[in-house]
C-alpha cells in the first residue's frame, strides 16, 4: 500500500520555502492552497477540493462567506487596533451583543484559543482564592486523559499526549488528569476540599472525536455544583452549531460556569476567543491582572458579531444536525472492513482505520486528497471528517462517494 503523487513544480516550489525557512512543527499534507470559498478550496494548479477539516472548525461558515468578508473590510478601513489602553466604539457593542447571545453577564476577549484556556485557569484560581476560600497556591483544576486545550507551557503540563510533554519540562503543577467520560472518578476527584475547577471538552475533538455517554456533562456539571467547584466548558472547536447544536453543552441543557469559545468565532477570519462567566467569577480579575494587546480589538469585534449573526440567521445548527447524521450513515453503508468505527455528533466526526499497514490513515487522506477531499488523521488510525456547516446534501453524498472510492487504496 502506497500512495502515488504527482506534484507539480509550482506546488514543490511553495513545498520547499517552507521546509527550507519554516519551522517543522507540523506535518500538512502536500497540498498549497490558494483560494477558498464555501465548502471547497483550490490548489496553486486550480483543483478543488472538499475542505473536511474547516481548519480545525474555524471555518464553521465557510470559506470567506460574503457577510463576513464584508464586516472585515468595512471595518479595516475604519480602525483595527487600539489596545485597551484606550476605548473604542465597537468593544462595547460587542461585549453586549455576546453576553446576551450566550447569556453570561461578561466576557473576556482574548485571541486564540490556548489563551482563552489559560485565561480560563487564571479566572478560576482568582475565584477559588477570594470566593470559595481555598488556601492560596493551592488550587487544583480537575482535567481529562486525551485531552487537548493547547500547546502553552501550563496547558501541556496536565497533556497526556507523550508527544505533548517530552522534552518540554519542568512542568506546571495544580491539575489533576483523571479519565473521559468516568462519573466515578470525577466525584472522587471533587471530594478534595482544593479544588477550583473542572475543565472539560464536550467531546475531546483532537483525540479522535470520542463522544461520551449520553448524561455526563450534566452530571459532572450536578457533581460540580454540589462540591462548588466551577465547571469550565472548552467549546472552542465544538461550539458554534458544530455538533448540530449552537453549543455542545446545549444538548444536555448544561451550563458552564465558565465558556471558553475561538476558532469560528471569527468564521476564520482572524483570531478571536473569548471567556464568558458570571459577574460573581469574572469580577474577581481587576484591571492589570490580565490582558492582550490585541484581545476585544475592533475589527475582531466587529467581525465576531457577524460570525454569530451568519450562524443563526443561516441555520447552521439544524444543517450540522441533518448533514451529520447523513454523513455517519452514508459513511456506515459503505461497509468498509478497514473502518472500525464511525462516531461523531453534528457535523464533528470521525472514522477508526483497521488496517496492518503502516500509516494506513495517512496514505488513506493523500488518496481523498487525490480524489478532491482534504481530511487529516490524528493519533495514528482515526480521520476528521468535519466540513463547513453550509455544505448541502448533495454535496455530502458526493463526499461520500469519494470516501468510498478512496478507500480502494487500502488493500
Amino acid at each position: 500500500m502506497q500512495t502515488t503523487l504527482a506534484m507539480s513544480e509550482k506546488t514543490q516550489y511553495y513545498l520547499d520555502l517552507e521546509e527550507k525557512h519554516g519551522a517543522h512543527n507540523y506535518h500538512p499534507l502536500p497540498v498549497v492552497l490558494n483560494r477558498g470559498e464555501s465548502v471547497f478550496v483550490w490548489d496553486v494548479d486550480g483543483k478543488k477540493y472538499y475542505d473536511f477539516l474547516s481548519g480545525y472548525s474555524a471555518v464553521n461558515q465557510g470559506h470567506c462567506h460574503p457577510k463576513i468578508v464584508q464586516t472585515f473590510i468595512e471595518q479595516s478601513q475604519k480602525l483595527t487596533l487600539t489596545s485597551r489602553a484606550f476605548h473604542n466604539d465597537i468593544l462595547g457593542e460587542y461585549e453586549k451583543f455576546i453576553t446576551a447571545y450566550f447569556g453570561y453577564d461578561k466576557v473576556l476577549p482574548m485571541n486564540t484559543g490556548v489563551e482563552a484556556v489559560e485565561t480560563a485557569i487564571k479566572l478560576c484560581r482568582k475565584w477559588a482564592y477570594e470566593v470559595k476560600g481555598i488556601e492560596e497556591g493551592k488550587a487544583v483544576i480537575v482535567v481529562c486523559e486525551g485531552n487537548f486545550h493547547g500547546r502553552t507551557s501550563t496547558v501541556i503540563s496536565f497533556s497526556s499526549d507523550p508527544q505533548a510533554r517530552k522534552n518540554f519540562g519542568p512542568f506546571a503543577p495544580g491539575f489533576e488528569i483523571i479519565p473521559y467520560n468516568d462519573l466515578t472518578a470525577l466525584a472522587k476527584a471533587l471530594a478534595a476540599k482544593n479544588v477550583a475547577g473542572f475543565l472539560v471538552e464536550p467531546i475531546q475533538g483532537e483525540a479522535g472525536v470520542l463522544v461520551p455517554g449520553e448524561g455526563y456533562l450534566a452530571n459532572a456539571k450536578k457533581l460540580c455544583e454540589e462540591a462548588n467547584v466551577l465547571f469550565i466548558g472548552d467549546e472552542i472547536q465544538t461550539g458554534l452549531c458544530r455538533t448540530g447544536k449552537m453549543l455542545a453543552c446545549d444538548h444536555e441543557n448544561v451550563r458552564p460556569d465558565i465558556l471558553l469559545l475561538g476558532k469560528a468565532l471569527s468564521g476564520g477570519m482572524l483570531p478571536v476567543s473569548a471567556v464568558l462567566a458570571d459577574n460573581e467569577i469574572m469580577m474577581t480579575i481587576k484591571p492589570g491582572e490580565h490582558g492582550s494587546t490585541y484581545g476585544g480589538n475592533p475589527l475582531a469585534c466587529k467581525v465576531a458579531i457577524t460570525a454569530l449573526q451568519v450562524l443563526k440567521s443561516e441555520g447552521m445548527a439544524g444543517n450540522a444536525q441533518v448533514m451529520g447524521d447523513l454523513l455517519r450513515k452514508g459513511i456506515e453503508s459503505i461497509q468498509s472492513p478497514h473502518i472500525s468505527q464511525v462516531r461523531g455528533k453534528g457535523l464533528l466526526n470521525a472514522i477508526i482505520i483497521d488496517h496492518a499497514g503502516k500509516d494506513a490513515a495517512w496514505e488513506l487522506c493523500l488518496q481523498l486528497k487525490e480524489n478532491g477531499l482534504l481530511a487529516k488523521p490524528t493519533h495514528g488510525d482515526k480521520i476528521r471528517f468535519a466540513p463547513p456547516l453550509v455544505i448541502t446534501r448533495e454535496q455530502v453524498l458526493d463526499c461520500v462517494k469519494i470516501i468510498r472510492k478512496s478507500l480502494s487504496v487500502l488493500i
